[in-house]
């Protein structure tokens, strides 16, 4: 009955899905696990009538015309300008560092001295990573990559990933850069903005079709099945010639041949409050306090009017596949053991002709959102069209 089948409603299926019924005619089934279509991008309206992010706040941001307009069938947007504050020594400063920042934290007559230094070297509007600043010849440039890695980065950083501060390889985590800038916005991408009507809509109307069947709260290994040896798959125990695009869990696709993957998960902790407004920005991180690592206010991205407000803290905690509790994967945990059994995972993907691979949790790389969506068109452009 079926041409594919994709297994994930989020950005990833739901795209290739969209195409795939409209510009080749072809019947498609996709299936998650979840209640709801959209994955870790669904959104709704909680009890107050405030329209919530379920998986923690999703901004849109791209450069990519062509994303932008591909997701423009679906939605009208709102313009959106992201800005986060940290919570660092007392104070609210925007992150990622900026010139604001540097005069906000540091002495007076220091940050002068540091904002002409960096001006000269860099140029006013780059981006500097920490690393770089950690090389150059300069005691208070030095004392600068220091200060920002420490207030700013490593233990935010700690709590996300579950580790001690001494534990993180700075040649890594020192990537985080100082922006040479008065711009206070997170992103400075060319298009900016939340969809008016919430994520959710988009894909309703993305899957929108009659060519497109949608099977929620299921779990993929309950209704289809992959042959390892023969490559033969099952859908409801009848045999399936067509097409298999996964989205999901690789080691699960592949019945945890070469062992599991690890990753981290979230716990999000919503609160309702009666104020109007609870915190000054969207996102406050607090890199140094407390266990969660920042409390998103989601009024400021909806524009709400109605009383009262929403927010959700952060808390980063291990992930466990058999606990309902943490089983959500969020982050791939990126390290030279895992990238081992991942690769084993790719090079036996590669003997099953009809099964593609796309997404965060298939291919275990970090994607965000206009970045998945700009993927799976060119999926679509390069297997299928």
């Amino acid at each position: 009955m079926f041409d594919t089948i994709i297994i994930g409603a989020g950005f990833a299926g739901s795209v290739l899905a969209e195409c795939l019924a409209t510009q080749k005619k072809q019947r498609v089934l996709v299936i998650d696990k979840r209640q709801h279509i959209g994955g870790n991008c669904y959104d709704r309206f909680d009890d107050h009538g405030v329209l919530i992010h379920q998986y923690g706040p999703h901004l849109f941001h791209t450069n990519h015309k062509a994303v932008f307009d591909y997701l423009s069938q679906f939605t009208q947007w709102r313009p959106y300008q992201h800005e986060v504050l940290g919570f660092i020594d007392g104070q609210q400063v925007p992150v990622p560092f900026n010139l604001n920042s540097l005069h906000a934290l540091l002495p007076d007559s220091l940050a002068k001295s540091l904002e002409l230094k960096l001006i000269e070297r860099f140029g006013y509007g780059k981006k500097v990573p920490i690393l770089e600043l950690r090389k150059i010849d300069d005691a208070e440039l030095k004392f600068l990559a220091d200060f920002i890695y420490e207030k700013i980065f490593v233990h935010y950083t700690a709590k996300q990933w579950g580790k001690k501060p001494e534990d993180i390889d700075p040649e890594v985590t020192g990537r985080v850069p100082v922006f040479v800038s008065r711009d206070n916005r997170y992103f400075q991408d060319k298009y900016q903005a939340i969809p008016t009507h919430g994520y959710t809509r988009i894909f309703e109307n993305m899957l929108n079709h009659s060519n497109i069947s949608v099977m929620l709260n299921t779990d993929f290994k309950d209704v289809f099945h992959l042959d390892l040896d023969s490559g033969a798959m099952q859908l409801l125990g009848s045999e399936f010639k067509g097409e298999l695009i996964f989205t999901g869990l690789i080691d699960e696709l592949f019945q945890g041949r070469f062992g599991e993957l690890p990753y981290r998960s979230l716990n999000f902790q919503f609160e309702h409050l009666p104020c109007d407004q609870y915190q000054a920005k969207t996102t406050i991180n607090y890199p140094n306090d407390y266990d969660f690592t920042r409390i998103t206010e989601f009024k400021h991205i909806s524009q709400q009017t109605i009383a009262g407000t929403t927010i959700v803290k952060e808390f980063p905690q291990d992930f466990e596949r058999n606990n309902p509790l943490k089983n959500i994967p969020y982050y791939p945990v990126f390290t030279e053991e895992n990238k081992a059994i991942l690769d084993r995972y790719l090079n036996f993907s590669k003997k099953f002709e009809r099964v593609t691979l796309v997404g965060r949790l298939a291919e275990n790389r970090y994607y965000d959102m206009d970045d998945i969506v700009a993927r799976a068109l060119a999926v679509f452009a390069d297997k299928f069209a």
